[in-house]
Protein backbone atom coordinates (compact mmCIF):
# COMPACT_ATOMS: atom_id res chain seq x y z
CA UNK A 1 0.00 0.00 0.00
CA UNK A 2 1.53 3.48 -0.80
CA UNK A 3 -0.06 6.77 -0.24
CA UNK A 4 -0.22 8.97 -3.44
CA UNK A 5 -2.23 11.79 -2.00
CA UNK A 6 -3.63 13.37 0.26
CA UNK A 7 -5.95 16.30 -0.08
CA UNK A 8 -7.75 18.53 3.12
CA UNK A 9 -11.65 18.81 2.14
CA UNK A 10 -12.70 20.24 5.97
CA UNK A 11 -10.58 21.90 8.52
CA UNK A 12 -13.22 22.52 11.74
CA UNK A 13 -11.95 24.10 14.97
CA UNK A 14 -10.55 20.77 16.47
CA UNK A 15 -10.34 18.38 13.23
CA UNK A 16 -8.92 18.49 9.68
CA UNK A 17 -10.82 16.09 7.59
CA UNK A 18 -8.16 14.48 4.55
CA UNK A 19 -9.29 11.82 1.22
CA UNK A 20 -6.51 9.78 1.01
CA UNK A 21 -5.65 8.36 -2.40
CA UNK A 22 -3.85 4.93 -1.70
CA UNK A 23 -2.21 2.85 -4.16
CA UNK A 24 -2.80 -0.92 -3.29
CA UNK A 25 0.38 -3.58 -3.90
CA UNK A 26 -2.24 -5.08 -7.28
CA UNK A 27 -1.74 -1.90 -8.57
CA UNK A 28 -5.61 -0.54 -8.03
CA UNK A 29 -6.34 2.74 -6.23
CA UNK A 30 -8.81 3.19 -3.78
CA UNK A 31 -10.19 6.48 -1.27
CA UNK A 32 -10.39 6.66 2.25
CA UNK A 33 -11.27 9.31 4.64
CA UNK A 34 -8.86 10.60 7.24
CA UNK A 35 -9.45 12.58 10.17
CA UNK A 36 -6.56 14.48 11.67
CA UNK A 37 -6.84 15.47 15.69
CA UNK A 38 -4.82 16.45 18.28
CA UNK A 39 -3.43 14.00 20.49
CA UNK A 40 -4.44 13.42 24.16
CA UNK A 41 -4.22 12.08 27.46
CA UNK A 42 -6.22 10.57 30.07
CA UNK A 43 -5.90 9.68 33.66
CA UNK A 44 -8.32 7.49 35.87
CA UNK A 45 -7.89 8.90 39.62
CA UNK A 46 -8.22 6.95 42.72
CA UNK A 47 -9.14 8.13 45.87
CA UNK A 48 -7.11 5.31 48.26
CA UNK A 49 -7.59 7.93 51.10
CA UNK A 50 -11.06 6.69 52.84
CA UNK A 51 -11.72 3.10 53.96
CA UNK A 52 -13.36 2.29 50.82
CA UNK A 53 -11.75 3.16 47.66
CA UNK A 54 -13.59 5.72 44.85
CA UNK A 55 -12.56 6.55 41.25
CA UNK A 56 -13.17 9.73 39.83
CA UNK A 57 -14.69 10.87 37.24
CA UNK A 58 -16.05 13.86 35.43
CA UNK A 59 -19.69 13.92 34.03
CA UNK A 60 -20.40 16.16 30.91
CA UNK A 61 -22.15 16.92 27.93
CA UNK A 62 -21.35 15.25 24.74
CA UNK A 63 -22.97 17.48 22.08
CA UNK A 64 -21.84 13.57 19.49
CA UNK A 65 -24.28 11.46 21.85
CA UNK A 66 -26.78 14.73 22.76
CA UNK A 67 -26.41 13.36 26.68
CA UNK A 68 -23.84 13.61 29.53
CA UNK A 69 -20.87 11.19 29.22
CA UNK A 70 -19.01 10.12 32.33
CA UNK A 71 -15.08 9.72 31.47
CA UNK A 72 -11.77 9.96 33.19
CA UNK A 73 -10.60 13.48 33.00
CA UNK A 74 -8.87 13.74 29.71
CA UNK A 75 -8.39 16.25 27.08
CA UNK A 76 -5.99 16.76 24.00
CA UNK A 77 -2.04 18.47 24.21
CA UNK A 78 -1.77 22.06 24.11
CA UNK A 79 1.21 21.37 21.04
CA UNK A 80 2.24 18.67 19.44
CA UNK A 81 5.44 17.63 21.21
CA UNK A 82 3.65 18.30 24.74
CA UNK A 83 4.49 14.76 26.32
CA UNK A 84 1.57 12.92 27.46
CA UNK A 85 1.80 12.29 31.24
CA UNK A 86 2.34 16.65 31.15
CA UNK A 87 -1.21 16.54 29.48
CA UNK A 88 -2.57 13.88 31.91
CA UNK A 89 -1.52 15.74 34.99
CA UNK A 90 -3.02 18.76 33.75
CA UNK A 91 -6.12 17.75 32.45
CA UNK A 92 -6.80 15.81 36.03
CA UNK A 93 -6.19 19.17 37.69
CA UNK A 94 -8.00 21.55 35.76
CA UNK A 95 -11.51 19.19 35.75
CA UNK A 96 -11.43 17.66 38.96
CA UNK A 97 -9.22 19.42 41.49
CA UNK A 98 -6.64 16.33 42.09
CA UNK A 99 -3.31 16.04 41.43
CA UNK A 100 -2.17 12.28 42.11
CA UNK A 101 1.42 11.82 43.45
CA UNK A 102 1.96 8.19 41.67
CA UNK A 103 0.97 7.87 38.18
CA UNK A 104 1.18 4.43 36.60
CA UNK A 105 1.15 3.99 32.75
CA UNK A 106 -1.85 1.98 31.21
CA UNK A 107 -1.58 2.27 27.85
CA UNK A 108 -2.04 4.73 24.16
CA UNK A 109 -4.97 3.93 22.15
CA UNK A 110 -6.23 5.04 18.96
CA UNK A 111 -9.96 4.80 19.31
CA UNK A 112 -10.83 3.98 15.61
CA UNK A 113 -7.58 3.46 14.00
CA UNK A 114 -9.42 2.76 10.75
CA UNK A 115 -9.95 6.38 10.53
CA UNK A 116 -9.05 8.86 12.94
CA UNK A 117 -5.10 9.23 13.94
CA UNK A 118 -5.93 10.99 17.58
CA UNK A 119 -3.48 8.86 19.82
CA UNK A 120 -4.30 8.72 23.90
CA UNK A 121 -1.94 7.56 26.67
CA UNK A 122 -3.86 6.44 29.53
CA UNK A 123 -2.43 6.33 32.92
CA UNK A 124 -3.76 5.70 36.71
CA UNK A 125 -3.05 8.40 38.91
CA UNK A 126 -3.19 7.31 43.23
CA UNK A 127 -2.58 9.24 46.02
CA UNK A 128 -4.28 12.17 45.27
CA UNK A 129 -3.79 15.81 46.98
CA UNK A 130 -5.55 18.98 46.29
CA UNK A 131 -5.07 20.94 43.03
CA UNK A 132 -6.67 23.60 41.84
CA UNK A 133 -9.56 23.69 39.37
CA UNK A 134 -9.53 25.45 35.96
CA UNK A 135 -11.55 24.51 33.85
CA UNK A 136 -11.74 25.91 30.51
CA UNK A 137 -15.10 28.25 29.52
CA UNK A 138 -16.54 25.50 27.81
CA UNK A 139 -16.42 23.04 30.06
CA UNK A 140 -19.52 22.41 32.72
CA UNK A 141 -18.34 19.50 34.73
CA UNK A 142 -19.96 17.13 37.54
CA UNK A 143 -17.73 14.96 39.71
CA UNK A 144 -18.46 11.48 40.11
CA UNK A 145 -17.38 9.13 42.10
CA UNK A 146 -17.62 5.04 42.15
CA UNK A 147 -16.40 2.19 43.46
CA UNK A 148 -14.22 -0.07 40.89
CA UNK A 149 -17.43 -2.71 41.46
CA UNK A 150 -19.90 0.25 40.60
CA UNK A 151 -17.48 1.43 37.68
CA UNK A 152 -17.08 -1.90 36.02
CA UNK A 153 -21.17 -2.41 36.50
CA UNK A 154 -21.60 0.94 34.89
CA UNK A 155 -19.20 -0.12 31.80
CA UNK A 156 -21.53 -3.44 31.26
CA UNK A 157 -24.74 -1.94 31.73
CA UNK A 158 -23.85 0.69 28.94
CA UNK A 159 -23.46 4.15 31.39
CA UNK A 160 -20.16 4.39 30.89
CA UNK A 161 -19.39 3.89 27.21
CA UNK A 162 -16.55 6.00 26.06
CA UNK A 163 -13.68 3.72 25.20
CA UNK A 164 -10.62 5.47 27.19
CA UNK A 165 -12.72 4.71 30.21
CA UNK A 166 -13.79 1.59 29.59
CA UNK A 167 -9.76 0.54 28.81
CA UNK A 168 -9.08 2.35 32.01
CA UNK A 169 -11.58 0.65 34.38
CA UNK A 170 -11.06 -2.90 32.84
CA UNK A 171 -6.92 -2.76 32.97
CA UNK A 172 -7.30 -1.22 36.37
CA UNK A 173 -9.81 -3.90 37.90
CA UNK A 174 -7.07 -6.57 35.93
CA UNK A 175 -3.90 -4.85 37.21
CA UNK A 176 -5.24 -3.70 40.64
CA UNK A 177 -3.51 -6.78 43.01
CA UNK A 178 -0.92 -7.76 40.56
CA UNK A 179 2.88 -7.10 41.24
CA UNK A 180 3.34 -5.99 37.82
CA UNK A 181 0.74 -2.85 38.59
CA UNK A 182 2.58 -2.02 42.08
CA UNK A 183 6.32 -2.35 40.83
CA UNK A 184 6.96 -2.27 37.23
CA UNK A 185 4.99 0.75 35.52
CA UNK A 186 5.20 4.01 38.24
CA UNK A 187 6.21 7.08 36.32
CA UNK A 188 6.07 9.79 38.90
CA UNK A 189 6.06 9.63 42.28
CA UNK A 190 5.99 12.68 44.99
Amino acid sequence: MKLLDRKLVFKGHRVEVYEDEIKADDGRVFHYDYVHNRNGAGILLVDDSEDEEKLIFVKQYRNTVGKDDIEIPAGCQNFPEEDFLVCALREAEEETGYVPAKVYYLTKIIAAVGIFDEMTAIYIGTGLEEGCIKRDEDEFIDIVKMTLDEAVEAVYEGRIIDSKTIIAILAYKDLKNSERFEKGMMLRKC
